[in-house]
């Protein structure tokens, strides 16, 4: 079978960006750095890709130049299991309070992040519509997810 692999595109920043990732997420590493060589549209001997792993999925970051950015259209999802876990990943992550909202954060580097509990994916597959509903609207007026906020939700408390 094919395997799949997600490659990031940024401007300059893809080490600096690919370091700051495998020191947030723990197990993590670059596992490959390229170069561009002579006649290339960005200087010779500057970096061009590096692949790295978090969580043991592979992805690729690409110093591409700014004909293209990165968007909240694709995101990469944290799973929490703790509010700990929530708040350390929205602090190290978000960058761009504006961009806030539900769950979801941009970097320093434009690269969206959704910072969610798994619990809150247990609760949104509740065969009890009334609870699924009242956690929705609860995550619709989040902007960093309060965990205990969502079990109130669903508890109708």
């Amino acid at each position: 079978m094919p395997q799949t692999s997600t490659c990031l595109w940024f401007d300059t920043q893809a080490r600096e960006a690919a370091d700051f990732y495998v020191r947030l997420f723990p197990g993590s590493r670059i596992t490959a750095v390229t170069h561009y060589g002579p006649g290339a549209p960005m200087p010779e001997g500057s970096v061009l890709t590096v692949t790295f792993e978090l969580d043991g999925r592979e992805y690729t970051a690409l110093n591409g130049g700014k004909h293209f950015t990165l968007s909240p259209a694709v995101s990469i999802v944290v799973h929490c299991r703790t509010q700990d876990e929530i708040d350390h990943y929205w602090n190290a992550l978000s960058a761009v309070p504006q961009a806030e909202q539900c769950g979801w954060v941009q970097d320093r580097f434009g690269l969206s992040w959704q910072i969610v509990p798994v619990r809150l994916f247990e609760m949104l597959q509740d065969p009890d519509n009334a609870r699924v509903q009242r956690v929705f609207g609860a995550v619709m007026g989040m902007k960093k997810i309060d965990l205990a906020g969502l079990e109130k939700a669903f508890h109708n408390r």
